[in-house]
């Protein structure tokens, strides 16, 4: 699944993560042959993007894991700020979110191309109109493009619509680490395509310290720092769930195995 298209993207069943102990900094160099192995998705600006950009951008994927790894994760779930839970099946192109607060479950299936499909329950009831069940597909599908990209963005730099800027070498300011600083824009692609991120980069390790959101591209104040901590691996891949504060990503867990139930039945 593409997350830049227009529609991109614990639960009770009890999932199993395979997780990691936190990572130790390991000395490492923009690599080559990374990009060979981290190949851009259709779409990706590489004329308008930069050489330094694109190749720290491959390292990223290859010191998370690999391309290949991330790849052939199959199902990954994840609770986003204690506010929902989601199922994301990669590939089957099908997600499951589920949000106690307002007893809603969406059942979203991408894999018709354009056309989302799917099913909604309210309060213990399943939805029948076919424009209500639109709306809050819609709803969940904005759900899922927002809080995937909180937690796999290290994997999304080349997608389709991304221009990748080299900005240079600077200190981090949520770590006071050495950091290589890039930013990300987006060509018509996404629920808001004139978003701009500011990425830095560990220059030890290519593991995101910060990362910084800026809601215009023209803006020159970020509406929202926050650091990536607590790395850990899970089947091959490392994410970070721990953005500080109330900004927690839980129960991540990345599985092979998984009931079919799980996005097909309330």
């Amino acid at each position: 699944m593409n997350y830049t298209r227009h529609f991109i993207f614990l639960l009770a069943l009890g999932f199993y993560a395979c997780g990691g102990s936190d990572i130790d900094p390991t000395t490492a160099t923009v690599d080559a042959t990374d990009q060979e192995t981290n190949p851009a998705a259709e779409g990706f600006d590489a004329e308008g993007s930069d050489a330094r950009a694109i190749a720290i951008a491959d390292s990223v994927v290859a010191r998370h894991g690999g391309r290949q790894a991330y790849d052939d994760a199959r199902y990954i779930s994840w609770n986003f700020f204690g506010a929902r839970d989601l199922v994301w099946d990669k590939e089957e192109e099908r997600v499951r979110i589920e949000v106690p607060k307002d007893e809603l479950i969406y059942l979203l299936d991408y894999s018709g191309g354009d056309e989302l499909t799917g099913a909604v329950r309210k309060e213990g009831t399943e939805m029948t109109d076919p424009d209500s069940i639109q709306i809050y597909l819609q709803s969940a599908n904005s759900m899922f493009i927002n809080d995937s990209y909180w937690l796999v963005q290290p994997f999304k730099l080349k997608d389709s619509g991304v221009t990748l800027k080299y900005v240079g070498e600077e200190t981090d300011p949520q770590k006071s680490r050495p950091s290589e600083v890039i930013e990300l824009t987006f060509k018509e692609v996404g629920d808001t395509p004139g978003n701009r991120y500011r990425i830095f980069v560990d220059k030890e390790n290519y593991r995101f310290n910060t990362w910084q959101f800026f809601r215009a591209a023209a803006d020159s104040t970020a509406s929202l720092e926050t650091p990536w901590n607590g790395y850990q691996q899970y089947d091959g891949i490392w994410l970070s769930g721990d953005r500080g504060g109330r900004f927690q990503l839980g129960n991540i867990a990345v599985t092979d195995e998984m009931d079919d139930a799980v996005f097909t039945q309330f």
